[in-house]
């Protein structure tokens, strides 16, 4: 019989979908996770979430070297960010040296002894006399990189670095570098690439940086400093004292990163590929072999010849030594420094 209009046709029943309630589950899930994530981020930073209870927290407790450890963290980077001597403080006194009559037989035409806690000048032959200083011009590149650069920043290494003249790490154009890898380049190595790249981030430029370097020594008093160049490698117009470098040096080594830089021997760095790691030898040689040594710069020029600025430290005393165009820089520096530690 043919199905007619009118005639009813059964429904087939579709089975209800399960979407709906899997879709509710997943939220609800979410949700939970979301607020067990706000709860532990409370907890965790002492703002627990407020509900009808109140909740206490137990505060974790933290040893005391723990707790020194940290001061002494806090203390060096408020050190290594700022001046380590209030504005206007004489670095050295302008008192005649106090064992100037002593016969000394330093061959150095220049060089100058200072009791470092005391500013006292102890000896000192032509101490203002202005002379090329070579590569120990990088005491002041150094301090001022430390006062203006977080150690950990990484920068790009400017291509007009890597045609700086003489003595250079070889750092690659375009390569990342840490700061604090550029400093023992530039304090070990003596790196003029190194200064270089220095110069160029703490002021953007060259010549800015120059400006910078001649403006930090009006600053510190060094009325017969001047600046040409951040690594030492140009002579002229470039130049110093033995008084200016032995009151730049107590002021460096007053800075706790800086002395941690100088009294390193050896270096082992890690280093991108391709060249992967880099060994730096400190190039001053009373490290290791003259009790005490702990810095500060060597230099050397044809014109400047050999400088040397040096520090040593003994039962609480620190003295520091200059000379400059010395034909026996070590030597020079010994006699000093057991002058003065016998003496003072």
């Amino acid at each position: 019989m043919p199905n007619s209009v009118l005639q009813p046709v059964q429904r087939r029943r579709r089975s209800r979908s399960k979407r709906p309630l899997l879709l509710i589950t997943i939220a609800l899930l979410a949700a939970a996770g979301a607020f067990a994530a706000t709860q532990h981020w409370a907890f965790a930073h002492g703002k627990p979430h407020r509900s009808g209870r109140s909740v206490t927290l137990t505060p974790r407790p933290v040893s005391a070297r723990s707790l020194e450890r940290l001061r002494a963290a806090a203390s060096e980077q408020q050190v290594a960010a700022r001046a380590p001597f209030a504005p206007g403080t004489r670095l050295l006194l302008p008192a005649k040296p106090r064992l100037e009559h002593a016969g000394l037989p330093i061959t150095a035409p220049a060089a100058i002894l200072v009791d470092a806690n005391t500013r006292a000048v102890l000896w000192a032959r032509r101490p203002h006399q202005r002379r090329a200083i070579a590569s120990t011009t990088k005491i002041m590149t150094a301090v001022l990189a430390l006062e203006h650069l977080p150690l950990t920043k990484v920068v790009r290494v400017n291509p007009l670095v890597t045609r700086v003249a003489l003595n250079r790490e070889g750092l690659r154009a375009h390569e990342h570098v840490a700061v604090w890898k550029l400093m023992d380049g530039l304090l070990l190595f003596s790196g003029n690439d190194d200064a270089l790249q220095l110069a160029i981030t703490t002021s953007g430029s060259r010549g800015a940086f120059l400006h910078l370097m001649n403006e930090k020594a009006a600053e510190l008093g060094l009325r017969d400093t001047h600046y040409t160049t951040p690594s030492g490698v140009v002579d002229r117009g470039n130049y110093s004292t033995a008084y200016d470098l032995a009151a730049l040096a107590r002021y460096a080594m007053a800075i706790p990163r800086f002395r941690g830089f100088t009294r390193t021997h050896i270096a082992h760095v890690r280093w991108a590929k391709p060249t992967y790691a880099k060994t730096y030898v400190n190039k001053n040689l009373l490290l290791g072999t003259y009790r005490g040594a702990d810095g500060v710069k060597t230099g050397w020029t044809t014109i400047a010849g050999h400088c040397l600025v040096a520090s040593a430290r003994r039962g609480g005393k620190r003295l520091i030594a200059v000379v400059l165009h010395s034909p026996d820089p070590y030597g020079d520096a010994r006699r000093l420094l057991n002058f003065g530690f016998a003496n003072s």
